[in-house]
């Protein structure tokens, strides 16, 4: 009797559990955070800003004209992977998506032996299946080789063969910032669009917008300033913007928080950094190099802002400005090899010391 009795109390308790979880999972499914990039990704074809000419040759592909195989390429952060993305969904409708299109990136193995198996397989699949919703469906599919200039040579050359084989049923889309690291007989084979940097206009008007939707205070000059640190890349420019908004806690975003979330050096620290090439001395020299390595800025990051001051310095004569960038040129090539930042960012402070102060 007891064993009947614990039996049907262990079979009464699942359901309750049941629909705990069950509550429990929708209201999870309520307050998904999702990063903003993601959350205002172009959904469709016209959300994509700034790219006219590639947005006009898939509107013709959706209206069933046949799609090229295409290759895009441009600075990051200009709506390449968006825009193939937005316009598969468009071409294949939600249910199909998955099926359809495959999408390899550079943290996927893309090796010659996955181009020969893993893409020439998908490739050989006959398409079958139409949309739910009665719109007519494209008799192909898409591979999405995003990054595709971290791929081999190899891997680049196997895809040749089976580009032009499975060209009844496969489109292919090649994604890059570097269209020269491409070899030469793809980028024959490919509709080429280069996606050029968002202009300031376009990406304050999207960061207004999307500031606007997440109820974030920030004003005009901020928006300027964040526009301006991100160069041209809106990934990056709304990454920092959900940054800011969760350091500031619903304040306003100045351009202060911006600074320090974009690892960018203050303009105050680059005129302290002149101001001890100027002195001539050159300990005043090394303590602020110091310093400045002391609070954590990236020698890197020193670089880029350095060229930008020289360039748009009037005090310097062309002869000054070729030196000092020549030798910016070579700082970063040291850096990127590897090199210890202090004795680089002292070698280069030493020639900018030299410039100012032969002619004093």
């Amino acid at each position: 009797m007891q064993a009947f009795l614990k039996g049907t109390s262990v079979s009464t308790k699942p359901p309750l559990k049941d629909r705990g979880v069950a509550g429990s999972s929708g209201e999870n499914k309520k307050t998904k955070p999702v990063p903003w990039v993601e959350k205002y990704r172009p959904k469709c074809v016209d959300e994509v800003a700034f790219q006219e000419e590639v947005v006009a040759v898939l509107k013709k592909s959706l209206e069933g004209a046949d799609l090229p195989n295409l290759l895009f390429y441009g600075p990051p952060g200009t709506g390449k992977t968006s825009t193939i993305l937005a316009a598969a969904r468009e071409l294949f409708g939600p249910e199909l998506f998955r099926l359809r299109v495959l999408e390899l990136n550079a943290s996927d193995e893309r090796g010659i032996q996955v181009v020969r198996e893993k893409v020439k397989n998908f490739a050989q699949l006959t398409v079958s299946g139409s949309r739910s919703d009665g719109k007519p469906c494209p008799p192909f599919k898409i591979v999405i080789l995003d990054e595709a200039d971290s791929m081999t040579s190899a891997a680049q050359a196997a895809l040749r063969r089976t580009m032009e084989k499975e060209s009844k049923t496969t489109r292919f889309c090649l994604i890059c910032n570097y269209v020269s690291r491409i070899i030469e007989p793809l980028t024959s084979r490919c509709s080429k669009f280069r996606f050029k940097p968002l202009s300031d206009k376009i990406q304050q008007q999207r960061l207004l917008d999307i500031a606007d939707k997440e109820h974030v205070k920030i004003s005009n000059e901020g928006i300027a300033y964040l526009v301006k640190v991100s160069e041209g890349d809106l990934r990056k420019a709304i990454t920092f913007l959900q940054s800011a908004t969760r350091l500031t806690g619903g304040k306003e975003i100045t351009e202060k928080v911006i600074t320090d979330i974009a690892g960018v050096i203050p303009a105050e620290t680059i005129d302290g950094i002149f101001a001890a090439c100027q002195s001539g001395s050159f300990d005043k020299l090394e303590a602020v190099v110091k310093n400045l390595i002391d609070e954590g800025h990236a020698a890197t990051q020193l670089v880029n802002q350095f060229h930008d001051v020289v360039v748009e310095n009037d005090n310097l004569s062309d002869k000054q400005k070729s030196i000092i960038t020549e030798k910016l040129a070579e700082v970063d090539k040291c850096l990127a090899d590897g090199a210890d930042e202090h004795l680089q960012l002292i070698s280069l402070c030493a020639t900018v010391m030299q410039q100012l102060t032969q002619n004093c």
